[in-house]
């Protein structure tokens, strides 16, 4: 099947062309068709394969048919994203689709200035592409209005539906007309969320399946290495600079900190780079991610936020330097490379406390990762032998904030060992604490007047 084939509109078929679209991927040719005829659906696809043309076409098709509202036009589109960064790449898909329509739309997200968003809304918006925290924010200040809405969109439904969003998603849905066209598209859709989707959309949705879940894309070439995690950053910069073909390549870190340290590492070897993470400011995150784009840095650091919300062409390696604790996140990772039918490389840095994580994302993918060759390592500084600060401080699954439990424990042992300080004595002629007659302690400038009363009747006595 061809994209023209499809019944679009001529102006939806001339953005495609423009656009070098010539034949639907897996998940479009399978959700397109119940979309146009309005059914509600779960569509379920691995990362990187499409899932943004495949309810944006049929939406804006709907939308043509439907005609231009009469006044200022009203929301009837509202699509629902994780990250300002997958909000921004949607938006960008629909005003390439919408360019030979009269259709509008908006991205709303948070971490800028409200104004202009505010601005675009005032003017009117057919579709709203926003992100939970500042949808609501402009829904409590009445600046949007959801009564109108015809379609709802929630893209990556696993992670918006996760304990993190789903006060939110509930939120959201108890504002929208009871009447109206639901999409769920995701990457992975475990049992639980499943459940959960089940009970927001109608009766009998139709659910378009075309992988299976949570297995990486096979055109990815997999790597492992085992590792210890204090010289994960040499091997890194030994990799990247033994091997020049790794012109374009993305890093996983699980921590901001992390990211920032693999940055300066870097750096030092000097190798472009720039990271992305919470703590960077919006204009920073979209500089960072723009230089990556036009190939003016060589590697990009990220951590999970920008795991499904990254969409860069000809992504050639992809690094977990640190593995995650959710397996389904490993195969958002890797779905960086092997885009739009090339091929991908991903290298997975594996520490002895990584390795429980290691055989749940194995179990997963039902794929053992092949360990790479073992020579590079003769080029890296000999290990470090840990202490029992430094494997405390290290230790993945260390609780509260003073190290774990082996931590703990060694503490108090050496508490044990330790001669008890004695404890400082009470003088005989203390005063005693000022208190009222309910047991409270009495505020300061009473403490003080009592105090001095005291004083002078002890005086008095001894005198």
């Amino acid at each position: 099947m061809k994209f023209s084939e499809l019944p679009l509109d001529e102006r939806l078929q001339r953005a495609i062309v423009d656009a070098n679209y010539i034949a639907p991927t897996p998940i479009q040719e399978k959700a397109i068709p119940p979309v146009l005829e309005r059914k509600d659906l779960m569509g379920i696809a691995q990362t990187g394969t499409g899932k943004t043309a495949a309810f944006a076409l049929p939406i804006l098709q709907n939308l043509l048919q439907g005609g231009d509202s009469k006044g200022q036009k009203p929301i009837r589109v509202l699509i629902l994203l994780p990250t300002r960064e997958l909000a921004i790449q949607v938006s960008d898909c629909f005003e390439k689709y919408q360019k030979y329509t009269r259709l509008t739309s908006a991205c709303i997200f948070g971490g800028v200035s409200d104004l202009p968003q505010k601005r675009a809304l005032s003017r009117g918006v057919d579709t709203l592409i926003a992100t939970p925290g500042r949808l609501l924010d402009l829904i409590n200040q009445r600046v949007v209005s959801l009564k109108k809405l015809e379609y709802f969109v929630l893209d990556e439904a696993d992670r918006m539906l996760d304990m993190g969003f789903i006060h939110d998603i509930k939120k959201v849905v108890a504002l929208l007309p009871q009447k109206r066209q639901n999409l769920f598209f995701s990457a992975t859709m475990p049992p639980e969320i499943t459940k959960l989707a089940a009970s927001i959309l109608r009766t009998d949705p139709v659910r378009v399946e075309v992988a299976p879940q949570s297995t990486p894309i096979e055109r990815i070439r997999q790597e492992l290495y085992r590792i210890d995690k204090r010289r994960k950053g040499a091997l890194l910069k030994e990799m990247l600079l033994e091997h020049p073909e790794m012109k374009k390549v993305l890093v996983f870190s699980r921590t901001k900190h992390g990211a920032d340290k693999i940055v300066r590492v870097l750096e030092k070897a000097k190798v472009t780079c720039a990271a992305i993470h919470g703590n960077k400011s919006q204009n920073r995150r979209q500089e960072a991610l723009g230089n990556f784009k036009t190939e003016q840095i060589r590697v990009l650091v990220a951590t999970d936020i920008a795991a499904r919300g990254i969409d860069v062409d000809n992504v050639t390696h992809v690094f977990n330097y640190d593995l995650p604790d959710v397996p389904e996140t490993f195969v958002h990772r890797i779905g960086r490379t092997a885009r739009a039918g090339r091929d991908g490389v991903a290298i997975s840095f594996c520490a002895p406390d990584e390795e429980q994580d290691l055989r749940a994302i194995e179990k997963l993918t039902r794929v053992q990762i092949p360990e790479g060759d073992k020579a590079i390592f003769e080029k890296l500084p000999p290990p470090q032998k840990e202490t029992p600060e430094s494997e405390a401080r290290n230790s993945r699954f260390r609780t509260g904030k003073f190290g774990g439990r082996k931590a703990r424990e060694q503490k108090t042992e050496q508490a044990k060992k330790e001669p008890s300080k004695p404890q400082p004595k009470q003088k005989q002629n203390a005063l005693p604490t000022p208190k009222t007659h309910t047991g409270k302690r009495l505020g300061s400038r009473a403490r003080r007047r009592l105090r001095e009363e005291q004083a002078k009747r002890q005086q008095s006595q001894n005198g």
